[in-house]
């Protein structure tokens, strides 16, 4: 569970993603019963990269075009990102990752 000085809204998005480390990813990903495994890690540190360049989230399409970038079309489709995130990238891949509830959760491929 995630620590109660963690601000989140009433959905567990963080309020501040400036707060986010590593361990309070697993205890995210453990509250939506997703283990954290390579794949997954890669994908939540894109993420969070983006936000550090940006202050922002990035598109879908952003996270597949990196992942063509870095492994080819194989790994860069919407298949491969549900298959890790079942309930979808803005859903789980956004909040593991600290991010706020995006205002738009057309960031789901």
């Amino acid at each position: 569970m995630i620590n109660n000085a963690i601000k989140t809204d009433n959905e567990g998005f963080m309020l501040y993603p400036e707060e986010w480390n590593e361990d309070i990813a697993l205890s995210i990903a453990e509250d939506l019963d997703l283990e954290m495994n390579d794949q997954r890690w890669e994908i939540v540190r894109i993420i969070r990269a983006h936000y550090e360049d940006r202050q922002s989230v990035p598109e879908a399409r952003t996270l597949l075009k990196e992942l063509r970038e870095r492994h080819g079309k194989a790994v860069a489709t919407r298949k491969y990102v549900y298959d890790l995130f079942p309930y979808g990238y803005g859903q789980q891949a956004c909040k593991i990752a600290g991010m706020r509830k995006p205002l738009k959760l057309m960031l789901d491929v």
